[in-house]
């Protein structure tokens, strides 16, 4: 999945510290926000993925790469994609994401927002 496709999307869930304004989670999540996105955070907010509400579009993961493959494990949501920001990945998570068959793009969210804005 290409980040234009993403972006397309409206359904996110942030995994990070999306309290902190001086974190990059906390900036996305205001980001999506002001564009229109559906926004649900998991790690300060929320405790799991699977707590949140909504149907999950993308999981957003901006998080230290350990805790990240921790919540992407115990999630029984389903979701169509995860977007890894830079400093979030590693074999790990790439390896369960491969072996579960889902899609994943190493790249950034706020870049993505700045070039593919969804369309309403």
């Amino acid at each position: 999945m290409e980040l234009k496709e993403i972006m397309n999307y409206k359904n996110f869930v942030i995994i990070g510290d999306t309290l902190n304004p001086d974190k990059y989670a906390c900036k996305i999540k205001n980001k999506l926000i002001e564009n229109n996105y559906n926004v649900e955070c998991v790690g300060k907010e929320l405790k799991s993925i699977n707590d949140c509400k909504n149907e999950i579009d993308i999981i957003d993961l901006c998080i230290n790469p350990i805790k990240g493959l921790e919540l992407l494990k115990e999630n029984k949501k389903d979701f169509k994609c995860v977007l890894i920001q830079p400093g979030a990945e590693s074999d790990d998570i790439k390896n369960y994401l491969n072996n579960i068959n889902k899609p994943y793009l190493e790249g950034c969210a706020l870049v993505g927002i700045s070039l593919y804005r969804r369309k309403k």
